[in-house]
């Protein structure tokens, strides 16, 4: 019998990301495709990049999307950057600072730890003490939102930590742009990684990023050429710079960039505050709703990811059977426990197009059948 067309489900998508997709981004999607370099394709190139540094708070000119998810946005910041020479603090506390770990132990650089508590934020004195007790460092990474575990954490704060000690910061901020606040200015961070599926509420595939000034010379006026030829940003910057005739690097992937258009056009419409606002409510009503099943939750109120909620397991009840019991019955999709919370948590997400009422309120009635049987 021969493949037929794949016609997904109708999904809620209330785990750790992809979020719901609004049908307008949909819709952007099946637009005409046109090339690359067409100048009308630029012309939207460059509302991209005006779009995302506003969801940044930034002024920096190289804002862009890189063609690839947040991991690529990840792995593009330490690549760029980071030399063998280097030292680097990484701050983890979940799974996605492990990463950054990983990287940095990919460049040959010489990493520095401060372990945090899973379920918890980074916690600032420990991060300058590290620093105090290693004055070689350039860099400190660490997670704004991490996904593994809900937990957010002061990066203003860790900024200013960091540049006491002269170090520039490479961020985290895949879940928490458009969601949470966050000033790329203000703040001080010098790189800046994201990814389009989270509470952009775009197709997965695109990741939003932002160097400094400082961090673009830094690439720019490298002794060594960067490891990784696609991800290295001085030949994507012509593409995206705007300065001056477009050079080629890859084909971009025209219509996602499309959605990518429009979901920031729908962000920009709303407002950025009124979208942290949203996210914040919608959260409330969530946290309220499940301490009402007598679930509990893991990170503590005060630092706590309103779209990104980590609840316990509770005792004898099957993980997994009630995930399955939730697509099958509701078309309802939750995260299962990443890292040491596998097999003992639930990530919760209302993230982007899916922090609405209506998924709330669907969510918890799921909730409550499936925990009564």
């Amino acid at each position: 019998m021969p493949i037929q067309s794949f016609i997904p489900p109708e999904r809620t998508l209330m785990g750790p990301g992809p979020s719901d997709v609004s049908p307008r981004v949909l819709s952007a999607l099946a637009r005409p495709t046109i090339g690359h370099l067409d100048p009308k394709f630029i012309e939207m190139m460059d509302e991209v990049k005006s779009l995302l540094q506003y969801a940044f708070q930034t002024k920096n000119t190289y804002t862009m999307a890189i063609s690839a998810p947040g991991s690529a946005g990840m792995e593009a910041c330490f690549v760029n950057l980071v030399t063998p020479d280097d030292t680097v603090v990484v701050c983890q506390n979940g799974v996605f600072g492990a990463r950054m770990i990983e990287n940095v132990v990919r460049i040959g650089a010489k990493v520095v730890v401060v372990e945090g508590e899973w379920g918890k934020a980074v916690d600032p004195e420990a991060l300058e003490e590290a620093l105090k007790q290693t004055p070689e460092a350039s860099f400190v990474a660490f997670v704004h939102a991490e996904t593994s575990t809900g937990a957010l954490s002061d990066c203003k704060t860790l900024c200013e930590i960091a540049r006491k000690y002269n170090c520039l910061t490479i961020v985290d901020a895949v879940t928490s742009l458009g969601g949470v606040e966050l000033r790329v200015d203000d703040w001080g961070i010098d790189a800046v990684y994201s990814g389009s599926q989270k509470c952009l509420s775009c197709v997965p595939g695109l990741s939003p990023i932002s160097f400094s000034d400082k961090a673009a010379e830094i690439i720019k006026n490298r002794d060594s050429s960067v490891q990784s030829w696609f991800l290295d940003q001085s030949l994507v910057m012509g593409y995206w710079s705007g300065q001056g005739k477009r050079s080629y690097h890859h084909t971009a992937p025209v219509n996602s960039l499309y959605a990518l258009h429009e979901s920031l056009v729908m962000l920009q419409n709303e407002g950025l505050e009124n979208s942290w606002a949203r996210h914040q409510a919608q959260h409330k009503k969530l946290a309220a709703g499940l301490e009402s099943l007598g679930l509990e939750f893991i990170v503590p109120e005060g630092e706590r990811l309103p779209q990104l909620n980590l609840v316990y397991i509770p005792e004898g009840v099957d993980d997994a059977k009630v995930r399955q019991f939730l697509l099958t019955e509701y078309n309802l999709e939750i995260g299962a426990g990443l890292g040491k919370f596998a097999g003992t948590a639930w990530r919760i997400g209302l993230m982007g197009h899916t922090a609405r009422n209506e998924n709330v309120l669907v969510c918890l009635a799921a909730l409550k059948e499936a925990l009564a049987q």
